[in-house]
């Protein structure tokens, strides 16, 4: 996992300061960013399943972190009020948001479905 602030966000997902509001994914694969803070206790709960997906999905994408309390232009970028906040980016398409310390078995189902493009009975 790979910890970013805006300059690396402008580099490996979006360049808003160029694109402005018309998404454009500079990725090379699909990511998975996590927006948190050190003292939120449910995005303490959540790191451990994301290292574990960060390991299982290596090849397939990158997830990302980004500290809410250090870039807090990015957080407000995006409309972050609670945290922790998943920004699913594909490739091709437009980024989706879910909140909450989600379970893995729905991280899992959201990265297959919404960054890899898999329907569920490929996935089972």
């Amino acid at each position: 996992m790979e910890f970013l602030d805006k300059e690396t966000f402008k580099e490996k997902v979006f360049d808003f300061e160029t694109n402005g509001n018309e998404w454009s994914f500079e990725g090379e694969k699909p990511c998975l960013i996590d927006f948190y803070a050190d003292w939120c206790q449910p995005c303490k709960t959540l790191n451990p399943i994301l290292e574990e997906l960060d390991q299982e999905f290596s090849s397939e994408i990158n997830i990302y972190k980004i500290d809410t309390e250090e870039q807090q232009e990015l957080a407000s970028m995006f409309g972050i009020r609670s945290i922790p906040s998943l920004l699913f980016c594909p490739v091709d398409d437009e980024p989706q948001m879910a909140q909450g310390a989600l379970p893995k078995s729905s991280l899992k189902r959201a990265i297959n479905e919404i960054l890899l493009g898999k329907k569920e009975e490929e996935t089972a």
